[in-house]
């Protein structure tokens, strides 16, 4: 059921109830659309071209996403007059939805949001920060991931709205990721899947590995690369206690983006061998 707000060339369409089976078609002349509790199974959104996508309360089965572009995708998002208090915060729920060449609006807001069994395949992802409240179950990552943070809890002050204390993040494969900057934070990663390949390593304890290396970074002769070094691997230490019990997705970029790539590497190489690589096929 669909209704319609005035508004010139910016008028919003509302969609309620249901909606199966069907190509996804808005009224001619209108590019916003706020989805409000709605249920959509089915539903191919293929192609489709928006300034504005809203969902609050709504479940999307099954639908397709392929080719779509967004401007502005506010998804998971409080309900109206509610955004001060939060005294409730419906999820949205993206459940077997294909997301195949998606293009993502730079600083999506996620909200309360789940994906379950959803592929994010070459979609743009990137310089997605507001993702605090967002979960992903079983979730399958291709292409490339950029800049982009990963919230196993939610904000303290948001945690009575949302009715739990952490964000379910488990089972996602990104086997077949390229991740460039991305964060995981309070978040198992041994239930996650990462790239087999030599440039990532997932790697517990540390600490340890940062004070197994360090003699090997003071041996550089410029004492540039040594001050780089010393920053990303404090950072990386730091980091990886606090937020994921001392585990951390290493790369060589981790290292220190600004050190020559032979330094990288080395050091990379001299990190995994100090104990066991923990990472799950």
């Amino acid at each position: 059921m669909n209704s319609l707000l005035p508004g010139g060339p910016e008028a919003t369409s509302i969609v309620r109830g249901e909606l199966r089976d069907q190509r996804f078609q808005l009224p001619a002349g209108v590019s916003e659309v706020d989805f409000d509790r709605a249920r959509l199974t089915n539903v191919d959104f293929t192609g489709t071209r928006l300034r504005c996508f809203v969902a609050r309360g709504s479940a999307f089965d099954g639908c397709d996403f392929s080719g779509a572009g967004f401007e502005q995708l506010l998804m998971g998002i409080p309900d109206p007059g509610r955004e001060r208090e939060r005294l409730t915060w419906p999820q949205t729920v993206f459940r077997d939805c294909t997301f195949r060449r998606t293009r993502f609006a730079e600083q999506t807001f996620f909200g309360n949001v789940r994906f379950e069994r959803c592929v994010f395949d070459r979609s743009r992802l990137r310089q997605h920060t507001f993702t605090c409240e967002a979960e992903f179950v079983d979730c399958v990552f291709i292409g490339r991931v950029r800049d982009m943070n990963f919230w196993g809890r939610p904000h303290d002050h948001d945690r009575a709205a949302l009715g739990r204390d952490h964000n379910d993040f488990t089972g996602n494969d990104f086997t077949a990721a390229e991740l460039d900057g991305v964060s995981f934070n309070h978040i198992d990663l041994r239930a996650q899947r990462f790239p087999g390949l030599p440039g990532y390593a997932l790697l517990d304890r540390i600490a340890e590995r940062v004070r197994a290396v360090l003699p090997l970074v003071d041996g550089w002769p410029d004492d540039k690369h040594r001050q780089e070094a010393r920053f990303a691997l404090e950072f990386l230490a730091d980091s990886a206690h606090v937020r994921n019990d001392d585990q951390a997705l290493v790369t060589p970029a981790s290292m220190g983006r600004k050190l020559p790539p032979a330094l990288r590497e080395e050091l990379f190489a001299a990190f995994r061998r100090t104990s066991s690589d923990t990472s799950r096929g």
